[in-house]
């Protein structure tokens, strides 16, 4: 029978005004892969930086066995000297850096008066072959994709010689080519390896697909330990121990009431703004009407949030060509500022680097996309800005006891509203939404869906990115397909299935060619 590697016993955690764990109790097995899940704010990643001396000894109570032993980590090297190792949700890599400089950041191969490159590379190389990559270790961060850098973070702490390995939400802005590749590597170290792993994610499929034993934590406590090993435990029950209630429907229902065309696109042409002779949005035609959700499918680098970012003022490319229309009526948008004015509004995939200030309050980010709303003669009025939020903060049932609370302090899932808060707020005809549930739990996701169903119900026109096909499928009432800059197809709702939409780009991306389905 394996031995427990970690325990972690009545493991509590106290914020200023916030128990954000509460006598959690976890135990994981060595050579196992262990799932921890649970809704945004639930305490899985404050858990996660208690055991690896992100949050040091002395500042929450409870006790930590790591292969029998007492441990007191006061900060994260001493938790890797052990063979602890955390990969958090946002890499911490240095664009500009090679892979090697980046594996061995902080743990630099020394050699006679200074850092041994040729030793620097040579390991680097190894442990890269061990992930799967074969890029060279000089190449620079900056030029290799999202997947392949999460396969960076995974080699780097092979290179740590990890014994203990945490992922949290791993593969949230990965394809499910490049997810499933991750999933088989975990499988692929525990049985070689004998490596254990601890992996938070949101994306049940992926959680039953590769665990043994799933951990479900709710409200900062621990509910109940899954055994998964036979494969057994379904999505309906996971989501159960997470939410504490059966949830029949993931995606709410609504009644098409679609109205006039709102946005109308043209021949879009975009070019890259560095690499100007690179054509990223080729051609593009597409349109939605009031009361409307249209997605947009397509895998990572297919061009859909550089089409919607091109769109919203020109936020984003050089060269950019074509006609769009409002309503009839063709606009030239030249900054974010105008198409805000013409009731644009672009929620961006990356909220906490594009969308929010972290450090500011859920009342100043609310009202920062159109501080004219909320001022008189050039001065913001405290008390209506204040008023605002509230407003917001109640229709979105943004969690949090102050509309003053610092947005950095809040869950993933109360973020996410914050920022959808913010440009609601700006009063849009049009929304643009690149991945609006991206590291969102289940039970907020369904509750941003019934937000994008009322602005639909209210007649907004609303264009839809998601790597996630059920939730196109589950919400959208269109879909066009992009690859390689172009729009290969347009499936009705009736007609679009994951197997279609994966046909479809797979056929042209073969062969080049565009295919609709009417």
């Amino acid at each position: 029978m394996a031995q427990a590697l970690l325990e972690m016993h009545g493991i509590t955690k106290t914020f200023p005004g916030v128990r954000a764990l509460d006598n959690v109790n976890l135990t994981v097995q060595e050579g196992e892969i262990h799932a921890i899940v649970g809704e945004n704010g639930a305490g899985k990643s404050t858990l996660m930086n208690v055991l690896s001396g992100v949050w040091p000894y002395g500042t929450y109570e409870g006790d930590i066995f790591f292969d029998g032993r007492e441990c007191r980590f006061l900060n994260i090297k001493d938790s890797e000297k052990l063979g602890i190792v955390i990969i958090h949700q946002e890499l911490a890599l240095v664009p500009y850096l090679s892979i090697g400089e980046n594996m061995f950041l902080g743990n630099e191969q020394t050699g006679f008066g200074g850092i041994n490159w040729d030793l620097t590379y040579s390991n680097a190389q190894k442990h890269m072959q061990e992930v799967g990559l074969e890029e060279s270790p000089r190449t620079l961060i900056k030029d290799i994709g999202v997947g392949k850098q999460q396969l960076v973070e995974i080699a780097k702490a092979l290179a740590k010689n990890v014994r203990l390995l945490i992922l949290d939400e791993p593969t949230s802005s990965l394809n499910d080519e490049d997810s499933i590749n991750l999933l088989n590597l975990l499988k692929k170290f525990r049985e070689e390896r004998g490596i254990t792993s601890i992996m938070i994610s949101h994306k049940l499929n992926e959680i039953a697909y590769v665990a043994d034993k799933i951990t479900v934590i709710r409200d900062g406590s621990t509910i109940e330990t899954l055994d998964n090993r036979a494969g057994g435990v379904s999505e309906a029950r996971i989501i159960k121990g997470m939410v504490g209630r059966e949830m029949v429907d993931r995606f709410p229902k609504r009644v098409p009431a679609i109205g006039d065309m709102a946005l109308q696109v043209f021949d879009w042409t975009v070019y890259h703004p560095l690499y100007t002779e690179r054509k990223v949005v080729n051609g593009v035609s597409i349109n939605v009407r009031r009361g409307e959700v249209v997605g947009i499918a397509g895998l990572i680098g297919a061009g859909r949030t550089e089409l919607c970012q091109s769109l919203f003022g020109r936020a984003y490319g050089s060269k950019i060509s074509g006609t769009l229309k409002k309503d009839g009526k063709e606009l030239l948008l030249n900054s974010p500022a105008e198409a805000i004015a013409h009731g644009f509004a672009y929620i961006t995939e990356n909220r906490k680097g594009d969308g929010l200030v972290l450090t500011d309050s859920i009342v100043h980010n609310i009202t920062l996309s159109r501080l004219e709303l909320v001022s008189r003669r050039g001065v913001i009025d405290k008390d209506h800005e204040r008023h605002a939020a509230e407003d917001y903060r109640g229709r979105l049932t943004i969690r949090t006891p102050d509309v003053e609370q610092t947005v950095g302090n809040l869950s993933g899932g109360n973020q996410q509203k914050v920022l959808l808060g913010k440009w609601m707020f700006s009063m849009p005809d049009i929304m643009m939404l690149d991945e609006p549930t991206r590291g969102v739990d289940v039970g907020a996701k369904y509750e941003i869906y019934s937000i994008i169903n009322d602005l639909v119900s209210q007649g907004k026109a609303v264009l839809m990115i998601s790597s996630e096909l059920p939730e196109l499928l589950g919400m959208c009432d269109r879909i066009y397909v992009m690859v390689e800059g172009r729009i290969v197809g347009e499936m009705p709702r009736a007609q679009a299935t994951q197997e279609n939409i994966m046909d479809l780009i797979m056929q042209a991306s073969k062969r080049g060619q565009t295919t609709w389905v009417n």
